[in-house]
């Protein structure tokens, strides 16, 4: 169900949608529905979003939105991840709250995974 003015749809860039597909599927079973050449979209059992095609990375580092991913095991989480062949690009700290690593996919998006355990 759609929620009035809460975030209701997430895009990424990415070159090759079967990698990013395989990575996502297997490190947190997301769905795909393929909408041809340029565009793949995705459902995280929750939210809706998509990969359009583009050479651009979504990064921190270029000033790009942080998204940050729950766990309730911030380890097996982590392994899921590497097993998927996704980067732990910053690996478990801890903040004010909790803790969390940042990974990136196989089309170099930077995303991060937080747990308050």
């Amino acid at each position: 169900m759609t929620r009035d003015q809460k975030i209701d749809y997430l895009e990424f860039p990415a070159q090759d949608f079967n990698a990013v597909q395989n990575f996502y599927q297997s490190a947190f079973n997301w769905i795909f529905t393929d909408y041809g050449t340029d565009y793949r979209a995705f459902n995280d059992g929750i939210l809706n979003g998509g990969f359009y095609k583009s050479e651009l990375k979504s990064s921190t580092a270029n000033g790009a939105a942080l998204i940050v991913l729950f766990a309730k095991n911030l380890e097996r989480t982590k392994q899921s991840i590497v097993d998927a062949k996704g980067l732990i690009v910053k690996d478990i700290f801890s903040f004010p709250g909790g803790r969390r690593f940042h990974f990136t996919d196989p089309h170099g998006n930077e995303l991060a995974v937080w747990s308050d355990r």
